[in-house]
């Protein structure tokens, strides 16, 4: 039997060792079909047992349901069924947004995400073990306050560690961030993933690219918005003894300590990757890990 720091290292040296790949090519045994949520079809892939205990893993803005494909096969293989999903207005659920509510609203707005999330975890058994991705981590500790039902534990993935203007302790431009509108904070950011500062392999760019061909920039522009007036959980996070995980890479856009500070307000384990925004990207077997040491408490 491995212990603990012979699983960590093996871990690491899987990750090390992910060759550059078409992110576009799903696990074998992939499910793939549309949810009906609030705001429209959400497009939607699954792994595993559908009699299991549940996994959501919910991807940021620009963002989309294979950012998660190389840990699918891992927590199915572990015992889980896994899901993720295409948030209203990107990738392939472009369809999706505040049109088809009824009635109608002009934005993407908090409640947006909430509603269609909590459709997510209504839609097959619960509790339900949730990650939710940079963005996608503010809307699931708004869904938890909610519906705390619905979890069997949160992790917080690369999630800004600040509410309200979450920006404001960005490295090196944070102090500016107050400055930009979401439009402009939507189009440096589109341009930054397009110019790959992040220098991310050529399989993994051409996809993060053809992405932006579906993408709604009104639906990037509204959340970039929403990130600089987050809601204050923690509060509530702290009250609940909920198993929670604050997973970063320690060269995220945010600094370490502000994440450190973070999971102590709110109670939670904190795990560190060698890596930047993208842990299930680049750190996916070492995450993984964690995932599960969350779930077994």
């Amino acid at each position: 039997m491995i212990d603990e720091s012979g699983a960590r290292a093996e871990a690491r040296r899987r990750d090390a060792a992910i060759p550059d790949l078409d992110w576009t090519a799903l696990p074998e045994g992939t499910e793939t079909y549309v949810h009906p949520a609030p705001s429209g079809g959400l497009a939607t892939i699954a792994l595993g047992d559908p009699a299991a205990p549940r996994v959501v893993l919910v991807p940021g803005v620009t963002g989309s349901k294979e950012d998660f494909i190389l840990m699918m096969p891992l927590l199915a293989a572990a015992g889980y069924r896994v899901e993720s999903f295409d948030m209203a207005g990107q990738y392939e659920s472009w369809e999706a947004g505040p049109q088809n509510l009824s009635p109608p609203r002009r934005h993407y707005d908090h409640e947006l995400f909430v509603d269609d999330l909590i459709s997510v975890l209504e839609a097959g058994s619960a509790p339900v073990h949730v990650l939710g991705y940079s963005f996608a981590g503010t809307v699931s500790q708004l869904a938890f306050a909610q519906r705390p039902e619905l979890f069997a534990s949160l992790t917080l993935l690369s999630c800004p560690p600040e509410p309200g203007q979450g920006f404001r302790g960005v490295k090196r431009l944070g102090p500016f961030t107050g400055l930009a509108t979401g439009g402009v904070g939507a189009a440096l950011m589109i341009w930054g993933v397009r110019q790959n500062f992040t220098h991310v392999p050529p399989g993994r760019l051409a996809f993060v690219r053809a992405r932006f061909a579906l993408t709604r920039r009104n639906a990037v522009r509204d959340i970039i918005s929403l990130m600089k007036r987050a809601p204050d959980v923690r509060g509530v996070l702290a009250a609940s003894p909920l198993p929670k995980l604050v997973a970063v890479g320690e060269h995220d856009l945010w600094p370490s300590h502000l994440h450190r500070e973070f999971a102590e307000s709110i109670g939670a384990r904190l795990a560190v990757y060698a890596t930047g925004h993208s842990p299930c990207e680049t750190a996916p077997n070492e995450l993984v890990l964690d995932l599960l040491e969350t779930y077994r408490a």
